[in-house]
């Protein structure tokens, strides 16, 4: 098995256009020229995706082998990538992209790097090949702090392009069956626990924060995601496209996790800002996008308006928000509690202040694209509740 030179699995269903989209995208992408790469189209079962099937037949695939999997009854997403998943234990590594992506030129090249640079690092659960630049749980602006290096931690699996190796990969599957339920947990988002059990992505989050492992995610995204129309989405969006690396690179400069300034939980908040206090270790929560549950923790740090004691306050302006604490910028947006006491908190969170935060995640929001955006999301609404498309 050759863990450094991934197989390359497309996960497909029933979308020709995506399918085609993602593998013009494989197909354009730099590869090792000493390298023969297995590329493998997985479909799903659909009475109508015939086409799909004629698009990888039609595929010509010149960097290796090609292999089409039709699997004969529908698996559903979450069995049909834990599928995928398994071959790495054939090919000794994967790269698993659903059908709605599109890849860097340099995503091989990327992967085959942090495959090298992670082998001996047992607290890396996986690899992402997206770079988050919104915290899916709130919905606001997201990014990971720029600490010099080309990639970042984060306690929350990736979807929207994965790779494992085989070892990787087992250590999941044998969690996952000693985990068939998940009890809720204040280390899972309640937006993660809120999805279906039919999910993967929700038991790896799971499996990571409970070992307390984190996925490897680039500076640079190497993969983005169109949103098609499909089993779990029902419109197609851009709001999570970013921008792709579209350069050539076989050389990256890797942080070990202990030498990292980017290390999030599965929140999107940062792990590292606590050492901007001199509070013993754990005795911090840091909270600064407002949505993680209260703890039995002496201290918090949040943008929530608590009748708590005061210590500090700081304001929403640099980005990423972390840098407002680092740089301990002083404002009336986030605040620095002393849980164990109380304390009426003096600033009011109006209006205003609503209105700033909505404008540091969106930038600039005229009374015209406020007005476009407001009749949309009513006309969805209404969608929604009459059951139209």
């Amino acid at each position: 098995m050759e863990q450094s030179h991934p197989a390359i699995v497309v996960v497909a269903f029933n979308r020709p256009k995506s399918l085609s989209r993602v593998l013009k995208s494989v197909q354009t992408a730099f590869y090792p020229s000493d390298r023969k790469i297995a590329l493998i189209i997985s479909i799903d079962y659909s009475p109508t995706n015939k086409k799909v099937l004629e698009i990888a037949n039609d595929f010509i695939w010149e960097n290796g082998t090609k292999q089409v999997i039709q699997h004969q009854e529908n698996l559903g997403l979450k069995k049909h990538i834990l599928s995928c998943g398994d071959l790495s234990q054939k090919y000794g590594s994967v790269i698993v992209l659903e059908d709605d992506l599109y890849v860097s030129p340099n995503f091989y090249n990327y992967v085959v790097g942090a495959f090298q640079f992670v082998k001996d690092k047992t607290y890396v659960g996986g690899i992402a090949l997206y770079n988050h630049k919104i915290n899916v749980h709130t919905g606001e602006y997201f990014s990971a702090y720029e600490d010099g290096f080309d990639n970042w931690y984060f306690q929350f699996a990736c979807s929207w392009g994965q790779a494992w190796n085989a070892q990787q990969w087992q250590h999941f599957r044998t969690w996952l069956s000693e985990n068939p339920v998940l009890e809720k947990s204040t280390e899972i988002p309640e937006n993660v626990s809120s999805w279906s059990d039919k999910s993967w992505l929700k038991f790896f989050i799971a499996y990571l924060a409970h070992s307390k492992k984190y996925f490897l995610y680039p500076k640079v995204s190497l993969s983005t995601n169109f949103n098609d129309p499909g089993t779990h989405v029902g419109q197609d969006s851009t709001a999570y496209q970013v921008e792709l690396a579209n350069h050539q690179k076989t050389e990256f400069n890797f942080s070990c996790l202990a030498d990292s300034n980017a290390v999030y939980d599965a929140f999107f908040e940062s792990e590292t800002v606590a050492s901007s206090f001199e509070f013993k270790k754990g005795d911090l929560e840091v909270d600064l996008y407002g949505y993680k549950p209260l703890t039995n923790k002496p201290y918090l740090l949040s943008s929530k308006q608590l009748p708590k004691k005061q210590l500090a306050q700081f304001t929403r302006s640099l980005k990423p928000i972390e840098c407002n604490i680092v740089q301990k910028l002083p404002g009336n947006e986030l605040f620095l509690y002393d849980l164990r006491t109380h304390q009426k908190n003096e600033f009011e969170q109006g209006d205003y202040q609503q209105y700033r935060r909505i404008i540091y995640s969106s930038k600039v929001l005229s009374y015209r694209k406020a007005t476009i955006i407001f009749k949309q999301l009513i006309w969805d609404r209404i969608k929604q509740m009459f059951g139209k498309n």
